[in-house]
């Protein structure tokens, strides 16, 4: 452990945004490092990859949107492009105190999303939020609603999110009892924050309930512990998600992390994406490893 805490190491991604058989729009959006979709969006026809190094103190998150008419794109992306905004404006505070840096950037996509609902006039909308956050040798995963982070280390699996629901529900979806959205009067905004040692052959998934409605957690699990390559992670995702129903949106985002070929795993509504990290880089006594 002691040589893999001062070894920097690159996180491999790939990801896909897909709207699904039902609907016409897509009301999810992403941050992947430097990346989002507009506000009225189709989703995407493909899969996209690349790298970044943990040096970069990269982030990722995930938006799952809710509201009439388009509401619900409009805040998942306001939220996605407020939080790259904090981001690019404060990521040094990411090595500094990670926890807070979360908490922050929940506070500026939360007031994102309600200045625009109070200046048009709009009484309900917006949308969870799965994020996560690498800080040298841990990994801070920081959620509001039911959106979800998962976690695998070669046959172990558990999720380390929790669903902020309001009890069960006989007609429908349970009402969220936290989300990006919240004005000030009603309630606190208090998001889940859990942090998590990062080391080869850890995973972890980001994903939303166009997922989590389709497959359950061991489902989830059969794919995420299996040996595969991220983008082969994804598509199996959304292969399996899309043949069990028609799904209004789907995301996954995918990381792991091994000897040989570290990464990282996730997933959500809306899109697919995947992300591995891999100890390849060469230590310097900045890298914080």
């Amino acid at each position: 452990m002691a040589q893999w805490q001062k070894t920097a190491y690159r996180i491999e991604y790939a990801y896909v945004c897909h709207i699904g058989k039902i609907r016409n729009n897509n009301e999810d959006n992403f941050w992947c490092c430097g990346e989002l979709l507009p506000a009225q969006n189709q989703g995407m026809d493909h899969i996209r990859s690349g790298s970044v190094s943990q040096k970069e103190l990269p982030l990722l998150a995930v938006f799952d949107g809710m509201g009439g008419e388009s509401c619900g794109e409009i805040a998942s992306y306001l939220a996605a492009s407020s939080c790259g905004e904090y981001y690019e404006q404060y990521r040094e505070e990411i090595s500094e105190d990670p926890e807070q840096f979360l908490k922050n950037a929940c506070i500026r996509m939360n007031q994102a999303v309600c200045d625009y609902s109070a200046e048009n006039k709009i009484r309900s909308m917006g949308t969870t939020a799965a994020v996560l956050a690498f800080a040298g040798n841990q990994v801070y995963g920081c959620n509001l609603g039911d959106s979800r982070i998962y976690q695998a280390e070669d046959s172990q699996f558990r999720r380390v999110s929790r669903d902020h629901v309001l009890g069960g529900s006989l007609f429908g979806k349970s009402p969220l009892t936290q989300y990006v959205g919240i004005p000030e009067e009603s309630m606190a905004l208090e998001p889940s924050i859990v942090k998590m040692e990062v080391h080869p052959g850890m995973r972890y998934l980001l994903c939303s309930d166009g997922l989590t409605d389709m497959l359950s957690d061991g489902e989830i699990a059969d794919i995420l512990t299996r040996e595969l390559p991220v983008q082969e992670t994804v598509e199996l995702l959304l292969e399996r998600a899309l043949k069990k129903g028609e799904i209004m949106q789907r995301w996954c985002f995918v990381r792991s992390e091994s000897r040989k070929r570290p990464g990282f795993i996730k997933c959500w509504t809306g899109c697919t994406k995947e992300m591995r990290v891999m100890k390849n880089e060469k230590s310097n006594a900045g890298s914080g490893f």
